[in-house]
């Protein structure tokens, strides 16, 4: 606990307010008295890390506050006399223990969790995250300024230069003016002298118009050219390919999902509005975020040749986050669509509905497939771009961090779905198990492979005991379903229906405790 810690009443009030408004976790307690050990109820509220009590829910000032920071907080067995148990607040400094008790076990596990992550420390590496992005905005502001004090230079030159052509007029005309009376004696010159200065006017344009066209070749030609050219040309394709995606979304949204969302609601609907939902989930939300992203896009290509486009990914970024909800469901609402598609009605509704032209023969397992695809393609186009992007570009850091922001959202996506398809897995297993099985239901167990084993049995009874499977009186060969994970082994018996039943001696076997023992066929 902490105990260099000071609070003023004012302060310490101003903390109560908040508590009672926003507080992580609040309701009625009963707090034991360290004097009589008798259990009186309070009104606690949880705010950070600082837990607050009260005489009463409708109470202004609290009764007395508890500092959490340091703490453990363990659940003690409820007496008898009471239905559902307390939880004790130790400290670390050897101080008396605050008992509390409430009398609902659900809400009681609620609090214990609530104390457990009532811990400054967390608000610290938050407040370290609202920094790194508070960094990031001042970098951006201060890049923004520096092309602005540019912009602002070039400007006041352009002035000057100005200012200093105008004075070359103004002589101009003055020299004008005096030269007047000489033009008609200029009227009067030699024809070969017009003629020589006519071939001189010719050859000098001729020598100016080849040495640009020689400085605009080498230029062509030079590799910091080839390269805009092919970094202009993967923002093109990129354009190309977000346009595509949105009309792939807008297809799934305006020819399935709203389509589906009225046939459920009919009088006879082919599908329910759960089935809907679990189909397609945030398409709509996905779309719109989309349909924005685009418009961005469009609106920097028409500022062509300057693209800025990082500006664009800090925005998309933060809202990416809704591709996992996405992926992780992906699976699941094939599965779905696959389970309505039996029946009837359903797929003739559904065959209608993949004939429109604008599916242009894709089905919609298709369609629903493109989201998996969008956060890779984001990664490869942005590794391409930073492949012609030069070092000393003023987009190069910003685009370095949205490529390695993706790649980690990435990377958080494919174990979300490696371990939810696990638990599918596990769960498609035990159902098919007649008497169900328990050890299945724990989200550690990996499915390995399955697949069927010949039983064989024993030539002498006893020899091989410790490693035979199944029944002891087994006397001839028997074919077993077998399922390995990675802490247990099941064997499974077919039914002449089809039906799986674990062996009643042996059916559920822990690999922490076997021997894996290798034999020489004696036969």
């Amino acid at each position: 606990m902490q105990k260099s810690v000071r609070y003023n009443e004012g302060h310490a009030l101003y903390l109560a307010l908040l508590a009672r408004k926003e507080g992580t976790k609040r309701g009625y307690l009963s707090k034991k008295t360290a004097e009589t050990s008798r259990w009186h109820e309070k009104w606690f509220a949880l705010y950070q890390n600082v837990l607050f009590y009260f005489e009463g829910e409708q109470s202004a000032r609290p009764a007395g506050m508890y500092m959490l920071e340091g703490c453990n907080c363990e659940r003690v067995p409820a007496p008898k006399s009471c239905a559902a148990g307390s939880a004790k607040d130790a400290a670390l400094d050897k101080q008396k223990p605050l008992e509390l008790r409430c009398e609902d076990e659900v809400d009681g596990d609620e609090w214990v969790e609530a104390i457990h992550q009532a811990s400054y420390s967390d608000i610290l590496i938050e407040r370290e995250v609202l920094m790194q992005k508070y960094i990031h905005l001042v970098q951006i502001v201060e890049t923004e300024k520096i092309a602005a004090n540019q912009l602002r230079h070039q400007l006041e030159d352009q002035d000057t230069e100005i200012e200093r052509l105008k004075s070359e007029i103004i002589a101009l005309n003055k020299t004008k003016e005096r030269m007047r009376p000489y033009q008609g004696n200029q009227e009067d010159e030699d024809p070969d002298i017009k003629k020589i200065k006519k071939v001189q006017s010719f050859m000098r344009g001729w020598l100016c118009r080849r040495k640009w066209k020689t400085i605009v070749q080498d230029y062509i030609c030079s590799p910091h050219a080839e390269s805009m050219r092919k970094r202009n040309q993967i923002v093109f394709n990129m354009v190309e390919a977000e346009s595509e995606y949105v009309h792939q979304l807008y297809v799934l949204v305006n020819c399935f999902l709203r389509p589906l969302r009225m046939a459920a609601s009919s009088k006879k609907p082919p599908i329910s509005h759960d089935d809907v939902s679990s189909i397609f989930l945030n398409s709509e939300t996905i779309m719109f975020l989309h349909e924005i992203f685009h418009q961005g896009l469009k609106a920097r290509i028409a500022n062509w040749p300057t693209l800025i486009l990082a500006d664009l990914f800090d925005i998309l970024l933060p809202m990416l986050n809704i591709y996992q909800e996405f992926v992780r469901n992906h699976q699941y609402s094939l599965q779905v669509l696959a389970n309505c598609k039996q029946n009837r009605d359903f797929d003739k509704l559904l065959k209608q509905y993949e004939a429109n032209p604008a599916c242009e023969g894709r089905m919609l397992e298709t369609f629903l497939t493109y989201p998996m695809f969008q956060i890779p393609r984001y990664i490869i186009t942005l590794h391409e771009l930073l492949a012609h992007t030069p070092h000393e570009h003023v987009e190069r850091k910003s685009l370095e961090f949205a490529k390695s922001k993706l790649e980690e959202l990435s990377r958080v996506m494919h174990d979300e779905v490696s371990d939810t398809e696990n638990i599918r897995k596990n769960l498609a297993i035990e159902r098919t198990i007649v008497e169900g099985c328990d050890i299945l239901l724990d989200t550690s167990q990996t499915f390995i492979r399955q697949g069927s084993l010949i039983q064989v049995p024993s030539v002498e009874r006893g020899k091989l005991s410790k490693v035979r499977l199944g029944s002891l009186s087994l006397k001839k060969e028997g074919e077993r379903q077998c399922f390995l994970f990675t802490k247990h082994f099941l064997i499974c018996t077919r039914s002449s229906g089809g039906k799986l039943h674990l062996l009643k001696t042996g059916g559920v076997m822990s690999l922490i405790e076997c021997t894996l023992i290798e034999e020489a066929d004696t036969s």
